[in-house]
C-alpha cells in the first residue's frame, strides 16, 4: 500500500501546461506575460455570471509548489525524456510571483469580459491555467444559478442542499460555497460550514422515521434529542396524516417538512391542519428536484411554503452543467516593450492587451458595460470593474467574509435591469468595446495576414 500524503496542487494541471513550461525553459523563453479568463458567451439561460472562485484560486497561487514527488513523477513520463534536469532544478523553486487582476465575487459579468487577469513570467501564467479555469468555471456557473433560484423565491429563504448529488466531494464542498455568494441562506454541508463559516441546516431522513414502529414516536424522540431546532420529515408515509398526528400528539416542532407530492396541495392542507392546531408559527420547508422554475410556479401560485432546499438542479447546474470560460494570452512583454496579442480564428477571435471592465449606472441601475484597454479612461462616471487583488505572488488583502460577499452580490444583482434579472427570455446587456481597442485589434489582424 502506499502512503497518502497531503496532495500537492501542482500536477492538478492538464499535461500540455507543462510541456509548453518546458518547452519555454529549454528555449529560453523569458517573456512576462498576461493571460485573461472570459467567457466568450452566456449560456442559453443565463442573462449575467455571478464571479465566484476568485479567493480559492489566490489560495493555490500563494501556496503553488512542486514537491519532490511531482518532480519524480514528471522525470519518469516518456514525453519529458531528454528535458534537461535544470528545468526541474527550475520547478524546484518554483514559486508563483505575478500579479492578478480580477471582478470581485458576487459580481456580476457578462460575455467578452475578463473576469480574471493574470501576469506574470510565462511559464507561472501558462502552468495554473487549468486550475484557474477548473476554478472560476464551476463556482462562477454555480452561483449564477443559485441567483437565479434565489430570484424566484421572492425572500424564501433557500438552503443548498445538493452534496450527495455534487460530482464528487470536493465539488459539494465548493458548490455550497458559491451558491451561499449567489445568495443562499446556508448549506446542509458541515465541512463548507467549518471552512467558510456558512450557516448549516439539516432536518432527518425517511430511515429515522422508519427506524421506530410509530411515526409520532420517532417525530417524539427526534424532538426529545433537538426540543428547540427540530424539522420533522412528514412525508414517508402521509403528509397530511402526520400533520394531524403532531397537532394531536402535542408537538411543537420549529418546522416541518415536505419532499415529496404536490407541494402546492400539499403545503396549503399541512398550513391549514397547523395552523388549527394552534401551531401557526411552525414553518413549512420544502424539497425534492426543486430549480427557479418550479418555485417561481409555487410562489406565484401563493403556497405557504416559507423555506426551499434545492439540491440536484442547483449543486450541478442541471440545466447548464458546464460553463465555456477561457484563458487566453493577450500580451507579451519583451525587453520591456508590451506587444498585444490576438487570436482570429472564426468564432474565437481575442482583444488584444489587459483591459478594464467600466460598468455606467444611472438612478440606480446598471445601463451597460464598456471594454476597453488598461491604460484608458473609461466613459464618463462609469465604475471600474477589475481591481489588483495580487502583487508579488502575495495576496493584498485577507479574503471578506462570506456575508460580505453575498452582500456585494446581493447589491450588485439588485442594480441590473429588472429584465435582465428575471427568469424568463433573454435580455442582452449591452456590452461594448472601446474604439481604441477594436482599431488596435484590427491592425493586429491585419498584420497577422501580412504576415
Amino acid at each position: 500500500m502506499r502512503v497518502i500524503r497531503p496532495r500537492s496542487l501542482a500536477l492538478a494541471t492538464d499535461l500540455y501546461e507543462l510541456t509548453m513550461a518546458a518547452g519555454y525553459f529549454v528555449n529560453e523563453v523569458r517573456a512576462r506575460a498576461t493571460f485573461e479568463m472570459f467567457v466568450r458567451d452566456l449560456p442559453e439561460r443565463r442573462n449575467y455570471l455571478l464571479c465566484a472562485g476568485l479567493y480559492p484560486v489566490l489560495n493555490y497561487l500563494e501556496s503553488l509548489r512542486f514537491t519532490g514527488e511531482d518532480i519524480d513523477y514528471l522525470r519518469g513520463l516518456r514525453v519529458f525524456e531528454g528535458v534537461t534536469s535544470a528545468f526541474y532544478e527550475y520547478l524546484h523553486a518554483f514559486r508563483f510571483t505575478g500579479e492578478v487582476w480580477a471582478l470581485p465575487e458576487g459580481t456580476p459579468a457578462f460575455q467578452t469580459e475578463p473576469l480574471l487577469q493574470v501576469t506574470a513570467p510565462i511559464i507561472e501564467a501558462q502552468v495554473v491555467e487549468t486550475f484557474v479555469l477548473a476554478t472560476i468555471n464551476f463556482q462562477t456557473l454555480i452561483a449564477s444559478k443559485a441567483a437565479r433560484i434565489v430570484a424566484a423565491a421572492q425572500g424564501r429563504t433557500i438552503v443548498e442542499f445538493g452534496s450527495r448529488r455534487a460530482h464528487g466531494t470536493e465539488a459539494a464542498l465548493y458548490a455550497a460555497r458559491a451558491a451561499y455568494i449567489g445568495g443562499c441562506g446556508g448549506t446542509s454541508n458541515v465541512e463548507a460550514g467549518l471552512r467558510f463559516g456558512i450557516p448549516v441546516f439539516g432536518t432527518i431522513a425517511h430511515s429515522w422515521v422508519m427506524t421506530f414502529a410509530d411515526e409520532v414516536e420517532s417525530f417524539r424522540r427526534y424532538l426529545r434529542a433537538f426540543p428547540h431546532n427540530a424539522t420533522l420529515l412528514i412525508d414517508t408515509y402521509d403528509t397530511v396524516a402526520a400533520a394531524e398526528k403532531i397537532v394531536r400528539a402535542g408537538l411543537r416542532p420549529q418546522s416541518v417538512r415536505l419532499d415529496s407530492g404536490s407541494l402546492d396541495q400539499l403545503s396549503r392542507a399541512v398550513r391549514r391542519i397547523l395552523d388549527a392546531g394552534g401551531l401557526g408559527e411552525t414553518r413549512i420547508f420544502a424539497s425534492g428536484d426543486l430549480d427557479e422554475d418550479r418555485i417561481a410556479t409555487l410562489v406565484t401560485a401563493g403556497a405557504p411554503i416559507d423555506a426551499f432546499g434545492v439540491g440536484t438542479r442547483l449543486s450541478t447546474s442541471f440545466d447548464e452543467p458546464a460553463l465555456g470560460g477561457v484563458y487566453k494570452l493577450v500580451a507579451l512583454q519583451v525587453d520591456h516593450e508590451v506587444h498585444g496579442k490576438i487570436k482570429t480564428s472564426p468564432g474565437k477571435s481575442t482583444l488584444p492587451g489587459r483591459k478594464q471592465v467600466w460598468r455606467q449606472t444611472r438612478a440606480g441601475e446598471s445601463t451597460g458595460d464598456t471594454i476597453s484597454g488598461a491604460e484608458e479612461v473609461g466613459p464618463p462616471a462609469a465604475e471600474s470593474l477589475l481591481t489588483c487583488v495580487m502583487r508579488d505572488g502575495r495576496r493584498l488583502e485577507p479574503p471578506p467574509a462570506m456575508p460580505a460577499l453575498q452582500a456585494h452580490a446581493r447589491a450588485a444583482i439588485g442594480r441590473l435591469p429588472a429584465a435582465v434579472r428575471g427568469l424568463g427570455k433573454c435580455v442582452p446587456y449591452p456590452v461594448t468595446v472601446s474604439e481604441r481597442l477594436r482599431a488596435e485589434q484590427r491592425k493586429l489582424a491585419a498584420a497577422v495576414v501580412e504576415g
